[in-house]
């Protein structure tokens, strides 16, 4: 099918056609923490649409509501105000078709890698119901994920015999595993260093190139997040609202090359000149 190719044979791909109606779609969108309405006002007539199969990201500043986001998506948080429509049906309950990729890994430290990647397959309906009758089959599966994150080999080893990069890619395998329609990343590079991180821009890219699933990243890096998506989204100080979108028309597969390329470096500046941070106030200073 067009879009799902590895590496090595696709070129040029940019952004996915318009679709008539966009996949993921928040409306006016607000979110209020604390009973009785009287909490921390996370989020205030966000508006946002994703196209089936693009690869989105979200920046603001610490605390502006871009985690809340994701939790709106999964439908793991009820919105207060404004609706969130996944595929035109309104989300109102967790649901089953996402995979979710965090700044910690979160592997089970009792399961070794290959049993850390099938872990959603035994608790996440349809796959749950028939998971120890095709277990073998399941295995295998998550044994080829593996290795073409380059983990070849490492299936038996458990998480505290893993580097941090590693971790990782056992986590993304865990996370697209039972091939979700969405895969949804809140930082998960953020604690690495900048050349594992890199590496796994990489790999994550070669994953949607082949499967183009809907992603969306959450992230404080511009360039993690200029050479990953179709668009970014920036989000205001909380409550947080969609201030300004960039379309990043780069051709794809990207290459750490292209990061040092006058064009990747314009939507880097165009993003920061609308991150809007507060100064705040230095006692005894002159008015």
């Amino acid at each position: 099918m067009a879009g799902e190719q590895t590496m090595g044979n696709v070129q040029a791909i940019r952004k996915p056609a318009e679709s008539p109606e966009p996949f993921i779609q928040l409306s006016d969108v607000g979110l209020r923490y604390g009973e009785s309405g009287e909490g921390v006002e996370a989020l205030r007539g966000l508006s946002l649409e994703i196209a089936k199969g693009e690869f989105t990201a979200v920046v603001g500043p610490s605390g502006c509501g871009k985690s809340t986001l994701m939790r709106l998506i999964s439908g793991l948080t009820p919105s207060s105000a404004g609706g969130v429509l996944i595929d035109g049906k309104r989300v109102d309950r967790p649901l089953k078709t996402v995979g979710m990729a965090f700044q910690n890994s979160a592997l089970l430290p009792w399961r070794t890698a290959l049993e850390n990647v099938l872990l959603p397959l035994e608790v996440v309906q349809p796959h749950r119901r028939d998971f120890r009758r095709n277990k073998a089959r399941h295995a295998e599966q998550a044994r080829a994920m593996l290795a073409k994150v380059g983990l070849n080999g490492a299936e038996g080893l458990y998480g505290w015999e893993l580097s941090g990069g590693m971790q990782q890619r056992v986590s993304l395998c865990r996370a697209l595993i039972h091939e979700p329609e969405i895969l949804l990343l809140d930082e998960p590079f953020g604690a690495l260093d900048a050349f594992t991180r890199e590496e796994l821009w990489d790999t994550l890219q070669q994953l949607w190139l082949e499967r183009r699933f809907t992603a969306l990243l959450v992230t404080h890096d511009l360039p993690e997040a200029v050479y990953l998506a179709d668009s970014v989204h920036v989000i205001s100080e909380r409550p947080g609202h969609v201030v300004h979108t960039s379309h990043i028309d780069l051709p794809r597969p990207r290459t750490p090359e292209i990061c040092f390329t006058p064009r990747f470096t314009e939507y880097i500046h165009e993003l920061r000149s609308h991150i809007q941070r507060k100064t705040p106030a230095i006692a005894g200073a002159s008015q």
